[in-house]
């Protein structure tokens, strides 16, 4: 009897954690026409209408979709939410979550074989669930207390994916770019290649998504001039993104980016 009071105890402190940690960020919705994007935001401590803060999106993974608004803040939410990291980089930090039968990027997802056949599709322009990304970041960046030049965007599996696709969309817009364990079209590098640093993730036993889609991306971004951080973890399956949010030099990385001038584009 008292182990299961013990057990009780235990879980109940573990939810009562997570519900700390989950709580400081806010449940919205963006609502276009017949469409809802549902997103989680937290804004810093202290926050004042007059301030000048970075901006963090972060793409969840497959798993994650779905329309209860929370599930998004499964791997990466605490990463951002820590007391210790709120202090050091204070930030606007936004979970947005796409609907269970779309994907961020325009990809055509063959899972017949494992590690999956991906066929990227960017010229046919994004999904509903990427437009509507692209209208929340708009307005979140066009807000005074938002810094324009820390803008930044991370994401893992599909959301990795996801953000490779915005760095193509929005090459003026983000300072830093993390995509772990995700691929994009290696073509569409040029655009961006020379503007934004981006730090690449992936497990070398990844058996989910090819970490050669990594490695193409990488070589293109090469290729065009630029010069990417490249993590490959020779433990990790596809679950890469748990030794890179332990990385003690990610969160340091990112917040050290600011967006490069453009006045000689």
């Amino acid at each position: 009897m008292m182990r299961q009071l013990s057990l009780f105890v235990l879980l109940l402190a573990c939810n009562l954690i997570a519900a700390q940690w989950q709580s400081k960020y806010e449940s919205k919705m963006l609502i276009d026409g017949n469409d809802t994007l549902h997103y989680r935001i937290m804004y810093p401590k202290n926050f004042q209408e007059d301030g000048n803060y970075p901006v963090v999106l972060f793409l969840h993974g497959a798993g994650e979709r779905g329309n209860d608004n929370q599930s998004q803040l499964t791997h990466g939410g605490k990463l951002f939410a820590t007391d210790y990291l709120q202090e050091r980089y204070p930030a606007i930090v936004i979970f947005p979550q796409c609907s269970k039968e779309s994907y961020w990027s325009n990809v055509d997802v063959d899972r017949s074989t494992y590690p999956v056949k991906l066929n990227f599709n960017y010229k046919d322009g994004p999904t509903k669930p990427m437009q509507m990304v692209l209208q929340l970041l708009e307005s979140t960046i066009e807000a005074p207390y938002s810094n324009n030049d820390q803008v930044y965007v991370m994401g893992l599996s599909m959301g990795g994916m996801g953000t490779f696709e915005l760095l193509s969309r929005k090459p003026d817009t983000f300072a830093a770019a993390i995509p772990i364990c995700g691929g994009g079209d290696p073509e569409s590098v040029s655009v961006y290649a020379d503007k934004t640093p981006v730090w690449v993730f992936h497990g070398a036993q990844d058996n989910v998504v090819n970490p050669l889609q990594s490695m193409e991306m990488v070589s293109a971004l090469l290729e065009a001039g630029a010069h990417p951080k490249f993590t490959v973890y020779d433990f990790a399956n596809h679950n890469s993104w748990d030794p890179a949010f332990a990385e003690p030099d990610l969160l340091p990385w990112l917040f050290s980016n600011q967006k490069k001038s453009l006045e000689n584009d």
